[in-house]
């Protein structure tokens, strides 16, 4: 349990990806970033379940491919945020993305990560005991714990981040500065992923 927490509560992707989202865009959009985040985990969970991340994870070139349409995506998510101006009314500067654009693209780039998968592939069967029945059903119970125990993980940093994001819109340096901060972050996520071996 307590590795658990460790893994979900520790700032990682998932966490930098929901605070950019909730503190640049509000609570309701970091909320739909944390729920795109559990819906790609679940199917990292259904893959290590059936089989389909030790395939991708066996074969070099498929988890290359993963990596880098994973980070691609990112650094492209970024280079956006950069770019774009959002509209300032009465001062404040309107949700740059909605929640249903936060929660295809988080689901997509927590999909595109192979690193994920590894995670789930590595992780979950160190808890798997054979002679307590159906390792598949096993492997889907943990993995829908951790999914669970993510999301409160990200839920709490968007609720947050949303409330400190709502006050920080209405100062115009952060207005001026917060898209290229979000793209910043997006790139380095990206970045990252490109660089990583497995």
């Amino acid at each position: 349990m307590a590795i658990l927490l460790g893994f979900v509560f520790i700032p990682g992707p998932a966490v930098l990806l929901t605070l950019a989202r909730a503190t640049s865009s509000g609570t309701r959009v970091g909320v739909a970033t944390g729920l795109g985040i559990a819906v790609g985990d679940l199917i990292h969970t259904a893959m290590a379940v059936f089989g389909i991340s030790a395939l991708i994870l066996a074969s070099a070139f498929l988890f290359s491919l993963a990596k880098y349409l994973g980070a691609a995506y990112l650094i492209y998510l970024g280079i956006r945020a950069i770019m774009e101006k959002a509209p300032i009314v009465n001062g404040v500067q309107g949700a740059q993305i909605t929640a249903s654009q936060a929660f295809k693209q988080a689901t997509l780039a927590e999909v595109l990560n192979p690193k994920t998968a590894l995670f789930f592939l590595a992780f979950l069967p160190q808890f798997v005991q054979p002679e307590n029945g159906s390792v598949p059903l096993q492997l889907s119970v943990l993995g829908g714990f951790f999914v669970f125990m993510g999301l409160l993980s990200t839920v709490i940093v968007a609720v947050a981040a949303g409330r400190v994001g709502k006050f920080l819109r209405h100062n115009p340096a952060v207005l001026k500065w917060q898209g290229k901060v979000v793209g910043g972050i997006y790139c380095a996520l990206g970045i990252r992923l490109a660089l990583q071996e497995r």
